[in-house]
């Protein structure tokens, strides 16, 4: 699944199988989310729905949220003070950079990771089911803005 739109089909075709409803309004929020590089929360994804679909209401996208994080299509991340928000683009682990100022996230590259989660099972015995990193600071834009 390396495109967009292979990855809302696989979201669409899970939902499909487990026999969950397909309403305009339902396969708008998995499309932002498959499609989103922003990781939104649910509030911005009410907002886009909104567009096209006037009278969704926020519990809509909370419920379709949830089940699609359930089915582990959507990965919830959480920072503690703010409301969490969800990467439906890819949801498996992996780590992220957030800016402290304009709350940005991203996804880095980071090969290393794999390697890292070998040794830490190797040198603990642990199997490694799942993992989180995040790291915080300042993206380039914010660094650019504040020198002005």
């Amino acid at each position: 699944m390396n495109t967009c739109m292979s990855r809302l089909d696989h979201m669409v075709d899970m939902l499909k199988e487990k026999g969950f409803r397909l309403t305009p309004q339902r396969i708008a929020i998995v499309e932002i989310l498959a499609n989103s590089c922003e990781h939104p929360g649910v509030e911005q994804i009410h907002r886009e729905v909104t567009k096209r679909f006037s009278t969704t209401s926020l519990a809509t996208v909370y419920k379709t949220v949830s089940l699609l994080k359930e089915l582990g299509e959507v990965m919830e991340i959480g920072f503690g003070d703010e409301t969490n928000r969800y990467d439906g683009k890819n949801p498996h682990p992996h780590p992220h950079i957030m800016c402290v100022k304009c709350k940005s996230i991203t996804d880095p590259d980071l090969s290393a990771l794999n390697a890292l989660s070998w040794e830490l099972a190797e040198e603990t015995g642990y199997k490694i089911l799942s993992h989180r990193l995040d790291f915080f600071g300042i993206c380039p834009e914010c660094q650019k803005n504040s020198e002005q």
